[in-house]
Protein backbone atom coordinates (compact mmCIF):
# COMPACT_ATOMS: atom_id res chain seq x y z
CA UNK A 1 0.00 0.00 0.00
CA UNK A 2 1.21 3.37 -0.70
CA UNK A 3 0.64 6.91 0.43
CA UNK A 4 1.46 10.50 -1.00
CA UNK A 5 3.75 12.56 0.75
CA UNK A 6 2.46 15.21 2.95
CA UNK A 7 2.11 18.05 0.62
CA UNK A 8 0.02 21.06 0.08
CA UNK A 9 -2.55 19.13 -2.08
CA UNK A 10 -3.71 16.95 1.23
CA UNK A 11 -3.10 15.58 4.41
CA UNK A 12 -3.84 12.05 5.73
CA UNK A 13 -4.67 11.44 9.13
CA UNK A 14 -4.37 7.32 10.20
CA UNK A 15 -6.46 5.23 12.71
CA UNK A 16 -6.90 1.74 13.76
CA UNK A 17 -9.11 0.93 10.95
CA UNK A 18 -10.49 4.31 9.52
CA UNK A 19 -8.52 6.96 8.13
CA UNK A 20 -9.10 10.24 7.27
CA UNK A 21 -8.09 11.85 4.20
CA UNK A 22 -8.17 15.81 3.09
CA UNK A 23 -8.05 16.54 -0.46
CA UNK A 24 -7.36 20.53 -1.64
CA UNK A 25 -9.20 21.75 -4.47
CA UNK A 26 -8.84 20.16 -7.75
CA UNK A 27 -7.38 17.20 -6.30
CA UNK A 28 -7.80 13.54 -6.06
CA UNK A 29 -7.02 10.11 -4.09
CA UNK A 30 -6.54 7.43 -6.76
CA UNK A 31 -7.54 4.31 -5.36
CA UNK A 32 -7.04 0.91 -6.74
CA UNK A 33 -9.49 -1.60 -4.21
CA UNK A 34 -7.16 -5.02 -3.57
CA UNK A 35 -8.88 -8.58 -4.75
CA UNK A 36 -9.54 -9.98 -1.35
CA UNK A 37 -11.30 -7.77 0.29
CA UNK A 38 -13.86 -4.74 -0.55
CA UNK A 39 -12.77 -0.61 0.68
CA UNK A 40 -15.47 1.44 2.58
CA UNK A 41 -15.29 5.47 1.50
CA UNK A 42 -17.58 8.32 2.91
CA UNK A 43 -17.22 11.83 2.57
CA UNK A 44 -17.42 14.04 5.57
CA UNK A 45 -16.95 17.28 4.57
CA UNK A 46 -17.40 19.50 1.14
CA UNK A 47 -18.27 17.88 -3.12
CA UNK A 48 -16.66 15.11 -4.57
CA UNK A 49 -17.15 13.24 -7.20
CA UNK A 50 -16.04 9.24 -9.12
CA UNK A 51 -16.54 9.38 -12.48
CA UNK A 52 -18.64 12.77 -12.51
CA UNK A 53 -20.96 11.20 -10.05
CA UNK A 54 -21.13 13.24 -7.04
CA UNK A 55 -20.92 11.07 -3.94
CA UNK A 56 -23.68 11.75 -0.94
CA UNK A 57 -22.54 13.13 2.43
CA UNK A 58 -21.96 10.97 5.45
CA UNK A 59 -22.99 7.77 3.43
CA UNK A 60 -20.30 5.20 3.65
CA UNK A 61 -20.25 3.66 -0.05
CA UNK A 62 -18.78 -0.01 -0.22
CA UNK A 63 -16.73 -0.87 -3.14
CA UNK A 64 -15.94 -3.80 -4.51
CA UNK A 65 -12.53 -5.94 -4.94
CA UNK A 66 -10.80 -4.90 -8.22
CA UNK A 67 -12.18 -1.25 -8.47
CA UNK A 68 -9.96 1.36 -9.43
CA UNK A 69 -11.19 5.02 -9.46
CA UNK A 70 -10.40 8.73 -8.73
CA UNK A 71 -12.12 10.50 -5.89
CA UNK A 72 -11.93 14.17 -7.24
CA UNK A 73 -12.92 17.65 -5.59
CA UNK A 74 -13.29 21.23 -7.09
CA UNK A 75 -13.11 22.95 -3.72
CA UNK A 76 -11.32 20.72 -1.58
CA UNK A 77 -13.23 17.71 0.68
CA UNK A 78 -12.16 15.44 3.41
CA UNK A 79 -13.32 11.82 3.49
CA UNK A 80 -12.66 8.68 6.03
CA UNK A 81 -11.63 5.33 4.17
CA UNK A 82 -12.31 2.16 6.03
CA UNK A 83 -10.33 -0.99 4.68
CA UNK A 84 -6.88 -1.92 2.79
CA UNK A 85 -6.34 -0.42 -0.51
CA UNK A 86 -4.00 -2.08 -3.24
CA UNK A 87 -2.65 1.95 -3.81
CA UNK A 88 -3.79 5.22 -3.05
CA UNK A 89 -2.21 8.31 -4.35
CA UNK A 90 -2.86 11.82 -3.97
CA UNK A 91 -2.24 14.29 -6.81
CA UNK A 92 -3.80 17.52 -7.71
CA UNK A 93 -2.09 17.43 -11.32
CA UNK A 94 -5.07 16.44 -12.90
CA UNK A 95 -6.48 17.12 -16.83
CA UNK A 96 -10.17 17.48 -15.08
CA UNK A 97 -10.70 21.37 -16.09
CA UNK A 98 -10.09 20.73 -19.89
CA UNK A 99 -12.77 17.44 -19.35
CA UNK A 100 -15.09 20.34 -18.36
CA UNK A 101 -14.13 22.51 -20.79
CA UNK A 102 -14.88 19.52 -23.30
CA UNK A 103 -18.25 19.03 -21.62
CA UNK A 104 -19.32 22.58 -21.45
CA UNK A 105 -18.44 22.98 -25.51
CA UNK A 106 -20.58 19.67 -25.86
CA UNK A 107 -23.64 21.46 -23.71
CA UNK A 108 -23.60 24.39 -26.00
CA UNK A 109 -23.85 22.29 -29.16
CA UNK A 110 -26.98 20.79 -27.10
CA UNK A 111 -28.60 23.43 -26.64
CA UNK A 112 -28.17 24.63 -30.23
CA UNK A 113 -29.59 22.52 -31.91
CA UNK A 114 -33.38 22.57 -32.83
CA UNK A 115 -36.92 19.90 -32.02
CA UNK A 116 -38.02 20.17 -35.21
CA UNK A 117 -38.54 17.14 -36.37
CA UNK A 118 -38.34 19.05 -40.56
CA UNK A 119 -34.68 19.04 -40.71
CA UNK A 120 -33.21 15.89 -38.99
CA UNK A 121 -29.66 16.52 -39.46
CA UNK A 122 -29.63 20.03 -36.97
CA UNK A 123 -31.78 18.49 -34.39
CA UNK A 124 -28.38 15.84 -33.65
CA UNK A 125 -26.47 16.84 -30.39
CA UNK A 126 -23.50 15.95 -30.44
CA UNK A 127 -21.60 12.35 -30.57
CA UNK A 128 -18.38 11.89 -29.49
CA UNK A 129 -16.17 9.29 -30.01
CA UNK A 130 -13.14 8.67 -27.47
CA UNK A 131 -10.04 6.47 -28.93
CA UNK A 132 -6.80 5.75 -28.15
CA UNK A 133 -4.46 3.20 -26.65
CA UNK A 134 -4.36 1.54 -23.09
CA UNK A 135 -6.72 2.76 -20.46
CA UNK A 136 -8.35 6.09 -19.30
CA UNK A 137 -11.19 5.91 -22.03
CA UNK A 138 -14.22 4.43 -20.49
CA UNK A 139 -13.56 7.06 -17.42
CA UNK A 140 -13.85 9.85 -19.56
CA UNK A 141 -16.91 8.86 -21.18
CA UNK A 142 -18.60 7.93 -17.68
CA UNK A 143 -17.40 11.54 -16.86
CA UNK A 144 -18.92 13.24 -20.12
CA UNK A 145 -22.17 11.05 -19.59
CA UNK A 146 -22.86 11.84 -16.10
CA UNK A 147 -22.39 15.74 -16.13
CA UNK A 148 -24.26 15.95 -19.11
CA UNK A 149 -27.08 13.67 -17.18
CA UNK A 150 -26.67 16.01 -13.91
CA UNK A 151 -27.36 19.26 -16.19
CA UNK A 152 -30.76 17.22 -17.13
CA UNK A 153 -29.64 15.44 -20.84
CA UNK A 154 -29.89 12.14 -21.48
CA UNK A 155 -26.83 10.63 -23.37
CA UNK A 156 -26.81 7.42 -25.37
CA UNK A 157 -23.59 5.36 -24.30
CA UNK A 158 -22.30 3.04 -26.90
CA UNK A 159 -19.41 0.52 -25.74
CA UNK A 160 -18.06 -1.12 -28.92
CA UNK A 161 -15.09 -2.44 -26.37
CA UNK A 162 -15.86 -6.46 -26.88
CA UNK A 163 -12.58 -7.05 -24.33
CA UNK A 164 -13.69 -4.79 -21.67
CA UNK A 165 -17.28 -4.41 -21.79
CA UNK A 166 -18.74 -1.47 -19.53
CA UNK A 167 -22.78 -2.47 -19.88
CA UNK A 168 -22.71 -5.82 -19.33
CA UNK A 169 -20.62 -8.72 -20.31
CA UNK A 170 -17.33 -8.81 -22.02
CA UNK A 171 -17.61 -9.69 -25.56
CA UNK A 172 -21.00 -7.62 -26.25
CA UNK A 173 -21.31 -4.44 -28.34
CA UNK A 174 -24.06 -2.60 -26.48
CA UNK A 175 -25.68 0.98 -26.17
CA UNK A 176 -28.32 2.44 -23.22
CA UNK A 177 -29.40 5.85 -22.31
CA UNK A 178 -27.96 7.20 -19.11
CA UNK A 179 -30.35 9.79 -17.48
CA UNK A 180 -28.71 9.85 -14.62
CA UNK A 181 -25.32 10.49 -13.03
CA UNK A 182 -23.26 6.93 -13.33
CA UNK A 183 -23.25 5.01 -10.62
CA UNK A 184 -19.69 4.60 -9.12
CA UNK A 185 -20.42 1.35 -7.92
CA UNK A 186 -23.01 -0.55 -9.68
CA UNK A 187 -21.69 1.01 -13.25
CA UNK A 188 -24.31 1.83 -15.81
CA UNK A 189 -27.82 1.39 -16.61
CA UNK A 190 -28.89 -2.08 -17.96
CA UNK A 191 -32.07 -2.74 -17.99
CA UNK A 192 -32.82 -0.26 -21.06
CA UNK A 193 -29.74 -1.68 -23.00
CA UNK A 194 -29.82 -2.78 -26.42
CA UNK A 195 -27.21 -5.65 -26.42
CA UNK A 196 -25.51 -7.80 -29.19
CA UNK A 197 -23.66 -11.04 -28.27
CA UNK A 198 -19.94 -10.92 -30.36
CA UNK A 199 -19.20 -13.73 -28.22
CA UNK A 200 -15.61 -13.19 -27.73
CA UNK A 201 -13.26 -11.31 -25.88
CA UNK A 202 -11.17 -9.73 -29.29
CA UNK A 203 -12.63 -8.71 -32.85
CA UNK A 204 -9.66 -10.95 -34.42
CA UNK A 205 -12.05 -14.56 -33.44
CA UNK A 206 -14.86 -12.30 -36.42
CA UNK A 207 -13.55 -9.55 -37.54
CA UNK A 208 -16.69 -9.34 -39.87
CA UNK A 209 -18.90 -10.18 -37.26
CA UNK A 210 -17.70 -7.29 -35.38
CA UNK A 211 -18.35 -4.78 -37.91
CA UNK A 212 -21.88 -6.02 -38.64
CA UNK A 213 -23.00 -5.45 -35.44
CA UNK A 214 -21.65 -2.41 -34.96
CA UNK A 215 -23.56 -1.57 -38.58
CA UNK A 216 -26.43 -3.19 -36.31
CA UNK A 217 -26.34 -1.21 -33.40
CA UNK A 218 -25.77 2.22 -35.32
CA UNK A 219 -28.81 1.08 -37.05
CA UNK A 220 -31.27 0.39 -33.96
CA UNK A 221 -30.57 3.76 -32.65
CA UNK A 222 -30.71 5.77 -35.34
CA UNK A 223 -34.53 4.08 -35.91
CA UNK A 224 -35.22 5.18 -31.83
CA UNK A 225 -33.53 8.83 -32.41
CA UNK A 226 -35.61 9.54 -35.11
CA UNK A 227 -38.46 9.20 -32.73
CA UNK A 228 -37.21 10.13 -29.67
CA UNK A 229 -36.21 13.77 -29.98
CA UNK A 230 -34.91 13.99 -26.67
CA UNK A 231 -32.20 11.15 -27.34
CA UNK A 232 -31.28 12.85 -30.34
CA UNK A 233 -30.80 16.02 -29.53
CA UNK A 234 -28.51 14.48 -26.14
CA UNK A 235 -26.35 12.60 -28.78
CA UNK A 236 -24.01 10.01 -27.74
CA UNK A 237 -20.76 9.21 -26.21
CA UNK A 238 -19.00 6.29 -27.70
CA UNK A 239 -16.08 4.14 -25.77
CA UNK A 240 -13.78 1.78 -28.35
CA UNK A 241 -11.10 -0.55 -28.51
CA UNK A 242 -7.63 0.48 -27.54
CA UNK A 243 -6.41 -1.05 -30.85
CA UNK A 244 -5.37 1.92 -32.86
CA UNK A 245 -3.02 0.89 -35.36
CA UNK A 246 -3.18 -1.07 -38.63
CA UNK A 247 -7.12 -3.36 -38.74
CA UNK A 248 -7.71 -1.42 -35.00
CA UNK A 249 -7.58 1.87 -36.75
CA UNK A 250 -9.30 1.09 -40.04
CA UNK A 251 -12.03 -0.28 -37.14
CA UNK A 252 -11.90 3.46 -35.39
CA UNK A 253 -12.68 4.87 -39.16
CA UNK A 254 -15.33 2.51 -39.40
CA UNK A 255 -16.90 3.57 -36.43
CA UNK A 256 -16.73 7.23 -36.45
CA UNK A 257 -18.07 6.96 -39.73
CA UNK A 258 -21.21 4.36 -39.35
CA UNK A 259 -22.15 6.37 -35.79
CA UNK A 260 -21.68 9.60 -37.66
CA UNK A 261 -19.38 10.87 -34.92
CA UNK A 262 -19.14 14.63 -34.66
CA UNK A 263 -16.39 14.97 -32.02
CA UNK A 264 -13.41 12.51 -32.61
CA UNK A 265 -11.58 12.60 -29.26
CA UNK A 266 -7.94 11.39 -29.02
CA UNK A 267 -7.37 10.68 -25.20
CA UNK A 268 -2.88 10.62 -24.27
CA UNK A 269 0.13 11.57 -26.52
CA UNK A 270 -1.25 10.04 -29.48
CA UNK A 271 0.55 11.89 -32.16
CA UNK A 272 0.33 10.01 -34.96
CA UNK A 273 -3.36 8.84 -34.27
CA UNK A 274 -4.29 12.54 -34.05
CA UNK A 275 -2.53 13.05 -37.70
CA UNK A 276 -4.09 10.52 -39.58
CA UNK A 277 -7.54 11.26 -38.21
CA UNK A 278 -7.05 15.17 -39.29
CA UNK A 279 -5.89 13.44 -42.56
CA UNK A 280 -8.76 11.46 -42.81
CA UNK A 281 -11.27 13.63 -41.91
CA UNK A 282 -9.65 16.67 -43.66
CA UNK A 283 -13.06 17.52 -45.93
CA UNK A 284 -15.35 16.81 -43.23
CA UNK A 285 -16.33 20.41 -41.41
CA UNK A 286 -18.34 18.45 -39.11
CA UNK A 287 -15.88 16.26 -38.05
CA UNK A 288 -14.10 18.06 -35.21
CA UNK A 289 -10.63 16.29 -33.76
CA UNK A 290 -9.36 17.12 -30.09
CA UNK A 291 -6.22 15.75 -28.54
CA UNK A 292 -6.78 15.60 -24.49
CA UNK A 293 -4.16 14.87 -21.91
CA UNK A 294 -4.92 11.46 -20.20
CA UNK A 295 -5.09 11.34 -16.60
CA UNK A 296 -0.65 10.44 -15.11
CA UNK A 297 -3.11 8.36 -12.46
CA UNK A 298 -4.71 6.08 -14.77
CA UNK A 299 -4.02 2.25 -14.15
CA UNK A 300 -2.45 0.21 -16.77
CA UNK A 301 -3.84 -3.10 -16.99
CA UNK A 302 -1.37 -6.08 -18.02
CA UNK A 303 -3.20 -8.90 -19.52
CA UNK A 304 -3.53 -11.26 -16.77
CA UNK A 305 -5.34 -8.52 -14.80
CA UNK A 306 -7.40 -8.00 -18.11
CA UNK A 307 -8.48 -11.71 -17.83
CA UNK A 308 -9.22 -11.25 -14.33
CA UNK A 309 -11.48 -7.90 -15.02
CA UNK A 310 -13.08 -9.94 -17.69
CA UNK A 311 -14.40 -12.72 -15.58
CA UNK A 312 -15.44 -10.13 -12.62
CA UNK A 313 -17.80 -9.06 -15.16
CA UNK A 314 -19.43 -12.38 -15.58
CA UNK A 315 -19.29 -12.64 -11.62
CA UNK A 316 -21.09 -9.44 -11.51
CA UNK A 317 -23.49 -9.84 -14.22
CA UNK A 318 -24.94 -12.93 -11.80
CA UNK A 319 -24.25 -11.90 -8.59
CA UNK A 320 -24.20 -7.63 -8.34
CA UNK A 321 -21.60 -5.60 -8.19
CA UNK A 322 -21.90 -5.70 -4.26
CA UNK A 323 -22.02 -9.78 -4.33
CA UNK A 324 -25.77 -8.83 -3.30
CA UNK A 325 -27.71 -10.52 -6.03
CA UNK A 326 -29.02 -14.00 -6.14
CA UNK A 327 -28.22 -16.56 -8.96
CA UNK A 328 -30.44 -19.51 -9.76
CA UNK A 329 -29.37 -23.14 -10.41
CA UNK A 330 -31.85 -24.18 -12.94
CA UNK A 331 -32.68 -27.00 -15.51
CA UNK A 332 -33.64 -27.71 -19.22
CA UNK A 333 -34.13 -30.54 -21.83
CA UNK A 334 -31.86 -31.06 -24.83
CA UNK A 335 -35.27 -30.32 -26.42
CA UNK A 336 -35.93 -26.77 -25.03
CA UNK A 337 -32.61 -25.28 -26.10
CA UNK A 338 -31.14 -24.51 -29.61
CA UNK A 339 -27.16 -23.72 -29.67
CA UNK A 340 -25.80 -21.92 -32.43
CA UNK A 341 -22.64 -20.63 -33.35
CA UNK A 342 -21.80 -17.79 -35.74
CA UNK A 343 -18.87 -18.15 -37.94
CA UNK A 344 -16.09 -20.72 -37.20
CA UNK A 345 -15.85 -22.00 -33.29
CA UNK A 346 -12.42 -20.98 -32.68
CA UNK A 347 -9.89 -22.71 -30.48
CA UNK A 348 -12.22 -25.39 -29.29
CA UNK A 349 -11.14 -27.72 -31.88
CA UNK A 350 -8.77 -28.30 -35.13
CA UNK A 351 -11.42 -30.72 -36.39
CA UNK A 352 -12.48 -31.08 -39.97
CA UNK A 353 -16.31 -29.94 -38.59
CA UNK A 354 -14.55 -26.77 -36.95
CA UNK A 355 -12.91 -25.58 -39.87
CA UNK A 356 -16.50 -25.52 -42.01
CA UNK A 357 -17.29 -21.97 -41.29
CA UNK A 358 -14.04 -20.27 -42.13
CA UNK A 359 -15.49 -19.19 -45.78
CA UNK A 360 -18.07 -17.56 -44.07
CA UNK A 361 -17.76 -15.59 -40.91
CA UNK A 362 -21.77 -14.83 -40.89
CA UNK A 363 -22.97 -18.37 -41.31
CA UNK A 364 -25.07 -19.31 -38.50
CA UNK A 365 -24.69 -23.43 -37.26
CA UNK A 366 -26.07 -25.27 -34.87
CA UNK A 367 -24.00 -26.31 -32.02
CA UNK A 368 -24.29 -30.27 -31.16
CA UNK A 369 -25.07 -29.88 -27.14
CA UNK A 370 -22.12 -31.77 -25.32
CA UNK A 371 -19.94 -31.92 -22.43
CA UNK A 372 -18.12 -29.43 -24.57
CA UNK A 373 -20.26 -26.55 -23.50
CA UNK A 374 -19.83 -27.11 -19.48
CA UNK A 375 -18.24 -23.35 -18.18
CA UNK A 376 -19.57 -21.63 -21.30
CA UNK A 377 -21.64 -18.27 -20.87
CA UNK A 378 -24.68 -18.29 -23.60
CA UNK A 379 -26.39 -15.30 -24.92
CA UNK A 380 -30.25 -15.51 -25.00
CA UNK A 381 -31.46 -14.58 -28.55
CA UNK A 382 -34.64 -12.53 -29.45
CA UNK A 383 -34.35 -13.78 -32.25
CA UNK A 384 -37.46 -15.53 -33.58
CA UNK A 385 -36.06 -18.16 -36.14
CA UNK A 386 -32.38 -18.63 -36.36
CA UNK A 387 -31.24 -16.78 -39.25
CA UNK A 388 -32.51 -13.65 -37.26
CA UNK A 389 -29.91 -14.43 -35.08
CA UNK A 390 -27.27 -11.74 -35.98
CA UNK A 391 -29.63 -8.63 -36.54
CA UNK A 392 -31.40 -9.69 -33.01
CA UNK A 393 -30.74 -8.29 -29.31
CA UNK A 394 -29.95 -10.86 -26.86
CA UNK A 395 -32.06 -10.48 -23.62
CA UNK A 396 -29.59 -12.05 -20.66
CA UNK A 397 -27.06 -14.72 -20.65
CA UNK A 398 -26.41 -18.42 -18.80
CA UNK A 399 -24.05 -19.91 -17.84
CA UNK A 400 -23.57 -24.05 -17.91
CA UNK A 401 -22.42 -25.60 -15.21
CA UNK A 402 -23.29 -29.32 -16.28
CA UNK A 403 -24.58 -31.27 -19.06
CA UNK A 404 -26.35 -35.00 -18.48
CA UNK A 405 -25.97 -36.52 -21.57
CA UNK A 406 -28.06 -39.57 -20.06
CA UNK A 407 -30.85 -37.42 -19.16
CA UNK A 408 -30.36 -35.07 -21.89
CA UNK A 409 -30.57 -32.47 -19.23
CA UNK A 410 -28.38 -29.13 -19.05
CA UNK A 411 -28.20 -27.35 -15.32
CA UNK A 412 -27.47 -23.82 -15.55
CA UNK A 413 -26.88 -20.65 -13.82
CA UNK A 414 -29.46 -17.71 -14.62
CA UNK A 415 -29.78 -14.25 -13.00
CA UNK A 416 -33.49 -14.06 -12.96
CA UNK A 417 -35.92 -16.98 -11.15
CA UNK A 418 -38.36 -16.23 -14.61
CA UNK A 419 -38.15 -19.17 -16.97
CA UNK A 420 -36.46 -18.03 -20.01
CA UNK A 421 -37.63 -16.10 -22.55
CA UNK A 422 -36.17 -17.74 -25.91
CA UNK A 423 -35.16 -21.67 -26.81
CA UNK A 424 -32.31 -19.61 -28.96
CA UNK A 425 -28.95 -19.58 -27.58
CA UNK A 426 -25.55 -18.08 -28.98
CA UNK A 427 -22.43 -19.94 -28.20
CA UNK A 428 -18.87 -17.80 -28.47
CA UNK A 429 -16.13 -18.20 -26.81
CA UNK A 430 -16.54 -17.05 -23.46
CA UNK A 431 -16.11 -19.13 -20.58
CA UNK A 432 -16.20 -18.49 -16.90
CA UNK A 433 -14.96 -20.85 -13.92
CA UNK A 434 -17.24 -19.48 -11.45
CA UNK A 435 -15.18 -18.75 -7.70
Amino acid sequence: MSYSDATAAATTEFGPQVRRVTLEKQSEIRIQVPQISPLKIRVLYGNVEIFGSELPQNIWLTFPPLQRFAVFTWYGATLEIDGVTKTDTISDETPMISYLNVHNSLQIQRHRVTSSTRDYVSSQGPRVIIVGEDSGKSTLAKMLLSWAAKDGCKPTFVDLNVGQSSITITGTIAATTVEMPVDPVEGLPLHKALVHYFGHSTVMNNIKLYKYLVEELARELEEEFALNGESRRSGMVIDTMGWTNGLGYELLLHAIRTFNASVVIVLGQETKLTNDLNKAFRFKKNVQILNLERSSGVFPRNSDLRKTLRNNSIQKYFNGARNNLTAYTKTAKFSDMQVYRIGALIGKSSSTKHKENYGNPLKITPVLIDKDLVNTVLAISYAKHPEHIISSIVAGFVYITDVDLGEEELTYLSPSVAELPSKIFIMGTLTWHQT
